[in-house]
């Protein structure tokens, strides 16, 4: 099995697949490795394409220290995975924690992104429910490690973020509940606690994202409601976003829809790296709509 190893140590299990230009998929807190299966199918035929599983997730190692998780180790575990497979830039896709992880990976190390899709992203972002969103989490990381995953994952299946893929992929979201059923108690109540427990705001970074010029695909299901105004934010301070919405759809998007989702990435990275990919003319304050 292939790993990269940490500076501090720890094993990440990857998979890579195809050639050319490399993309960098990054998992949301209920997926893997394997989350990716049908991006890695699709985007494989012209590009090299690398998942991999966050510490603590299946395959890779699970460090029994609190310390050891959170949102800058997740951070700096991509570019330890970029650097383990020496990959100087890619394309990087991250869904939900994923999409955090993949927002401050740019704006921290911008000169190894070509670009940055952000799908799913801003749940428990926004000022008005942070300090909640940390409070539940502290609370459901000591849920998990009184129950365990299986029963965190059955809970799951009631969510009304996940009820669309679950109505229009039985099959495929039974899947995705056996792999989430799967996962390590310790690493995921120590990623619970530590990286949705204390990561920092979005909208602490509001000068940053106003700064950053790289180009940015966001991708939200019109049915994820606690992402809804954080993406639409975002596509408002980042100067080269573009903002699609799926219409019927919850927050698993690359799962639940993965035709649409590949193809609208496809065309995203095609113009990104045809330079294509531009920011819109600024609309000059009292301009006249006729």
């Amino acid at each position: 099995m292939p790993h990269a190893t940490t500076p501090d140590g720890v094993k990440l299990y990857y998979d890579e697949a195809g050639s050319g230009t490399p993309i960098l998929f990054v998992h949301e807190y209920c997926g893997d490795w394997r989350s990716w299966e049908p991006q890695m199918r699709f985007f494989s035929r012209r590009h090299r394409c690398i998942t991999y599983s966050f510490r603590g997730y299946p395959g890779s190692d699970v460090p029994q220290e609190p310390a050891m998780y959170g949102q800058r180790h997740a951070v700096d575990d991509a570019k330890h995975m970029l650097d383990h497979l020496g990959i100087a830039k890619a394309h990087v896709v991250g869904l939900s924690q994923g999409a955090f992880a993949t927002a401050h990976f740019g704006r921290t190390y911008p000169d190894r992104a070509l670009s940055l899709t952000l799908a799913g992203v801003g749940s428990g972002a926004g000022p008005e429910g942070h300090e909640q969103f940390k409070k539940d989490a502290t609370t459901t990381a000591a849920r998990i490690r009184a129950e365990g995953m299986a029963a965190y994952a059955r809970g799951l299946t009631t969510n009304p973020t996940r009820s669309r893929f679950r109505q229009k992929d039985p099959r495929g979201f039974d899947e995705f509940i056996k792999h989430l059923s799967e996962h390590s108690d310790t690493g995921s109540a120590n990623t619970m606690a530590e990286y949705q427990g204390k990561r920092p705001s979005l909208y602490d970074f509001e000068a940053a994202w106003q700064a950053f010029d790289l180009p940015v695909l966001i991708v939200c299901g019109d049915e994820d409601e606690p992402c809804l105004q954080p993406s639409l934010w975002l596509k408002r301070v980042l100067p080269n976003a573009g903002l699609a919405l799926f219409a019927k759809t919850g927050h698993t998007v690359n799962l639940e829809e993965p035709d649409a989702f590949n193809r609208e990435v496809w065309n995203f990275i095609t113009l990104a790296e045809a330079g294509k990919w531009l920011p819109a003319q600024p609309m000059d304050a009292g301009a006249s709509l006729i």
